[in-house]
């Protein structure tokens, strides 16, 4: 008779996820993981090839967390960016973390619908993957220098945040 499922992947994920954001992501190890869901080490390896497997599946769901947030977001470039923003700010060790795992293109693709549509609406389906290439990039650049501390000069970020929102949905919207 096999022996009993002690854990799922989905609470291992569950679990990577949580220690991502309280200890970082040089804590998130294999041991730490089957400590948090109750198992040794050598059980989550039925489940998780490796530690690089885990980054991987733990990436795959903060993205779909992410996409199902910008799905229901505002159809709008700001609310698309303070939902992006907003999600950041809530779980910046995997927001970092999604910056440098790649997803697959099937997730990709769910996750950049949302920025894909509201880009269409602004310049057309011929340039709106430019535009929402635009857009990601700038809310990345801005959310990722925010985390870092790297706006040091005096100032208002959710003013200058608005600011930026309010020029590039100027800049991108077709002329009437």
């Amino acid at each position: 008779m096999p022996a009993p499922e002690r854990t799922s992947l989905e609470q291992i994920v569950t679990a990577g996820r949580e220690l991502l954001e309280s200890e970082g992501p040089a804590r998130l190890t294999m041991q730490a993981v089957a400590a948090r869901v109750g198992v040794r080490a050598p059980s989550l390896y039925k489940r998780v090839r490796d530690r690089e497997a885990l980054l991987v599946l733990v990436a795959a769901a903060t993205v779909d967390e992410l996409g199902a947030r910008l799905a229901g977001a505002e159809p709008t470039v700001a609310g698309l960016a303070r939902t992006f923003r907003s999600f950041a700010h809530e779980r910046p060790e995997a927001f970092r973390l999604i910056q440098t795992v790649a997803a697959d293109a099937e997730t990709l693709a769910r996750v950049s619908a949302p920025v894909l549509g509201v880009a269409e609406a602004l310049v057309g389906g011929e340039e709106a993957l430019e535009a929402a290439r635009l857009v990601t990039a700038w809310a990345t650049g801005f959310v990722t220098m925010e985390l870092a501390g790297a706006f040091r000069l005096d100032g208002d970020l959710e003013r200058a945040f608005d600011f930026g929102l309010s020029r590039l949905t100027s800049a991108l919207a077709r002329p009437s």
